[in-house]
């Protein structure tokens, strides 16, 4: 229970030694106001004795030094009182700086815990670790892809094919340019031959056939002569 007290204890005086430059601000900014009041009422009442002794200084020449007299002294309170509010501005400066540089001391001094809470146990080294193990899983993620790609039939390509598919695409290109053009493609005028030239010159084998015959007879008959 105590330490719970305590805590309540800490807060509260952490927060008046927080406080303790404001405050001390506000006590110096009032007290300049104050003493701000004073010098403006010192003037006046100097402007009044100046007054006075100009309106006497020719007919009543005592009571004329009197006015003088008390400006005077009025004069040596202004120079205590603008000395008194130089002195308070330069410890509100001094002050309203101090207090900056702590602000801005512990709002970087935060910004660093909360830097090293997010990068915690992070190193370089683990980030290189980490980056080898993703691209490790993705190239056994490609590996697995392309095992799978090649385990299905529909993919094998027969190269065979694939060159008739292209002859038959370019004759029909081909014959589609003749058709727009008007002229006849060399494939059909060389089918358009006679069957002569396009085949095998068949009476030409038969002639030679029927030398060949005549020969082995006439071999045969001058054999019987001979016997």
């Amino acid at each position: 229970m105590s330490g719970v007290w305590g805590w309540f204890g800490g807060g509260a005086a952490a927060q008046k030694r927080k406080d303790s430059p404001k405050n001390a601000i506000l006590g110096l900014r009032s007290q300049l106001d104050m003493l701000q009041k004073r010098e403006r009422h010192l003037q006046s009442q100097i402007d009044a004795e100046d007054a006075t002794a100009r309106k006497h200084v020719s007919t009543n020449k005592n009571l004329a030094k009197a006015a003088l007299q008390r400006k005077k002294g009025l004069e040596r309170s202004m120079d205590q009182t603008l000395g008194q509010i130089g002195t308070l501005e330069q410890q509100i400066n001094a002050i309203e700086s101090a207090n900056i540089n702590r602000e801005t001391l512990a709002a970087m001094e935060k910004a660093a815990q909360a830097m090293k809470q997010i990068h915690g146990k992070l190193t370089p080294e683990k980030v290189d670790q980490t980056m080898q193990i993703l691209q490790e899983q993705n190239d056994i993620s490609e590996d697995i892809a392309n095992a799978m790609l090649n385990m299905n039939p529909n993919n094998t390509i027969d190269e065979g094919e694939l060159e008739d598919e292209m002859e038959r695409l370019m004759q029909e290109e081909l014959d589609q340019k003749m058709l727009e053009t008007g002229t006849v493609p060399v494939s059909d005028e060389v089918q358009r031959m006679p069957a002569v030239a396009n085949g095998p010159l068949k009476g030409k084998a038969v002639a030679v056939e029927e030398e060949d015959e005549e020969a082995e007879l006439r071999k045969l008959q001058a054999e019987m002569a001979i016997s």
